[in-house]
C-alpha cells in the first residue's frame, strides 16, 4: 500500500504586499511524526503568493520522501484549498502559475487539498515567522530540518542563513512545533498593561444606507438622514455618559463627520480626521443595490464574495481595506497609549477592525451586523495581544433603530 503523508503548509506577508516566506512541514500520517520542515523567504509579495509556495514546497519536500506516496496538503486558506481542489477558478495569472507548478509534483489523484482553522497550523505558521523574523527584505533565508525517527537529528541544506545556534536546533525536540506559536492568552485573568480602548461608532443612516445601497469611498459622499442626526445624537448622549473617552477621530467621509461633530458638540471633545478610517471604495457599484449589482456584474460580484483579494471595478479589495484600516490602527495605537478614543467609522472598517482584535478570518466581515451609531469596543494591549469587549452596541438606540441597515 502507498505511504500516507501529511503537509502543513502556511505563508505569510508583513503588508500584504510585503517582506513574504512560506513554510511548510511533512508528517508521517500514521504516527504524526515530523520528517522535515522547509521555509524560505520569497522576497516582497501578498500572502497568497507566499501561501502557494508554503504549498508547492510541502509537496516537494514530501515527494523527496516518496514519490509515491497519498499527500493530504492542509492549509488555513480556503481561496487556495479551494482553487487547487477545483472548486474555484483561479483568474489571477500569477496564481495559475503557481497552481500549475503545484499539480505538477504529483500525479493527479495523490494530492488532496483540506482546510483547517489557522489554530490548527501553528506548526506552519511558526516556520513562516521563524523565516520573517531573519529576512531584511532582500538576503534570502532558507530553512530545511530533516528528522530520523527516535532521535531528532538535523541535516540543514548548505550556504542556509539561520539565526541561534545549530546546537539549540539540534536539541529541540520535535514536540516543540506546537510551542513556537505565541501562546493565547485569557484577557483580564492577567496584568498585560493598560491597553488602548478603541470605541468604534459606526455613523448614523444616510438614505444610501436606508435603501441598502453601496456607498463607499470616492462615491456620492451623501450626508446624514434626518433619523442619523437622531441616531447621532442618541450617540452622543451615550458617549457623554460614558464620559471616559479623550479623543474622536473620524473617517473624512461626510456621514462620519457630521455624526462625529454632533458627539463633539455635546461632549466638548475635540476631533481629528484620519482617512485611514474612511468607507471601503466600491468603486461602479458605489450608489447601486446588490439586486442592481448582481444584475449587471454577476461574476464580479461571485469573485468578490469569495475572494478577498478581489476588488469591484474600479474599486478596493477587502484585502486593501483591511491594510489601510490596520495603518489607522496602528497610528492611533501609537499616537494615544493608554487612552480610550472613539473611532467614528463605517461598517467594513468597524468589522476589519473587529477582525484583527480577535483573529477572525477577512470571511467573517459578511456575517457581521451593524447598526447606524452602534458601538464595538476593542482593546490593543501593549504585549500586542487585544480583545473584543463588546460589538454593535446598540441599547442607546432603542427610539431610533433602523434594522437591517
Amino acid at each position: 500500500m502507498p505511504r500516507d503523508l501529511i503537509v502543513e503548509a502556511d505563508g505569510g506577508s508583513r503588508g500584504n504586499p510585503g517582506p513574504a516566506a512560506f513554510g511548510s512541514l511533512v508528517r508521517d500520517a500514521l504516527t504524526g511524526q515530523v520528517l522535515v520542515e522547509v521555509g524560505e523567504s520569497v522576497g516582497i509579495a501578498t500572502n497568497n503568493v507566499a501561501e502557494y509556495g508554503g504549498a508547492i514546497a510541502g509537496l516537494q519536500a514530501a515527494a523527496e520522501i516518496d514519490a509515491d506516496a497519498c499527500v493530504e496538503v492542509r492549509l488555513d486558506s480556503k481561496l487556495i484549498v479551494e482553487q487547487m481542489s477545483g472548486r474555484w477558478q483561479i483568474k489571477h495569472p500569477d496564481m495559475r502559475d503557481l497552481a500549475k507548478v503545484a499539480r505538477a509534483v504529483f500525479p493527479a489523484g495523490q494530492v488532496t487539498y483540506t482546510w483547517v482553522p489557522r489554530d490548527q497550523n501553528r506548526a506552519a505558521d511558526a516556520i513562516v515567522n521563524e523565516v520573517l523574523d531573519q529576512f531584511d527584505g532582500t538576503t534570502p533565508v532558507r530553512i530545511k530540518r530533516q528528522y530520523t525517527t527516535g532521535k531528532n537529528e538535523l541535516n540543514e541544506l548548505a550556504g542556509q542563513d539561520l539565526l541561534g545556534s545549530v546546537q539549540e536546533l539540534q536539541a529541540r525536540d520535535i514536540t516543540e512545533d506546537v510551542l513556537r506559536a505565541k501562546p493565547n492568552v485569557l484577557v483580564g485573568w492577567g496584568d498585560l498593561g493598560t491597553p488602548v480602548t478603541t470605541l468604534m461608532a459606526r455613523h448614523g443612516a444616510s438614505i444610501y444606507s436606508l435603501e441598502k445601497r453601496f456607498s463607499g469611498s470616492g462615491g456620492v459622499d451623501v450626508p446624514l438622514a434626518p433619523i442619523g442626526i437622531k441616531q447621532a445624537e442618541a450617540l452622543a448622549q451615550e458617549v457623554k455618559t460614558r464620559g471616559n473617552i479623550t479623543q474622536i477621530v473620524s473617517s473624512p467621509i461626510l456621514r462620519a463627520l457630521q455624526t462625529a461633530h454632533i458627539v463633539a458638540e455635546a461632549t466638548g471633545l475635540s476631533i481629528s480626521e484620519n482617512a485611514d478610517f474612511a468607507e471601503c471604495s466600491f468603486g461602479e457599484w458605489d450608489g447601486l443595490t446588490f439586486a442592481e449589482v448582481r444584475a449587471r456584474w454577476p461574476h464580479e460580484l461571485d469573485e468578490w464574495l469569495a475572494n478577498s483579494e478581489v476588488a469591484p471595478p474600479g474599486g478596493e479589495s477587502l484585502v486593501q481595506c483591511r491594510d489601510r484600516v490596520n495603518r489607522g490602527r496602528a497610528a492611533v495605537i501609537e499616537q494615544y497609549p493608554a487612552k480610550t478614543i472613539l473611532i467614528v467609522s463605517h461598517v467594513l472598517p468597524i468589522k476589519l477592525m473587529t477582525g484583527m482584535a480577535t483573529g477572525a478570518p477577512l470571511e467573517s466581515t459578511f456575517r457581521m451586523e451593524l447598526l447606524p451609531c452602534s458601538l464595538t469596543s476593542l482593546v490593543w494591549f501593549p504585549d500586542g495581544n487585544s480583545s473584543m469587549f463588546s460589538f454593535g452596541e446598540a441599547s442607546h438606540l432603542r427610539e431610533h433603530r433602523t434594522d437591517g441597515v
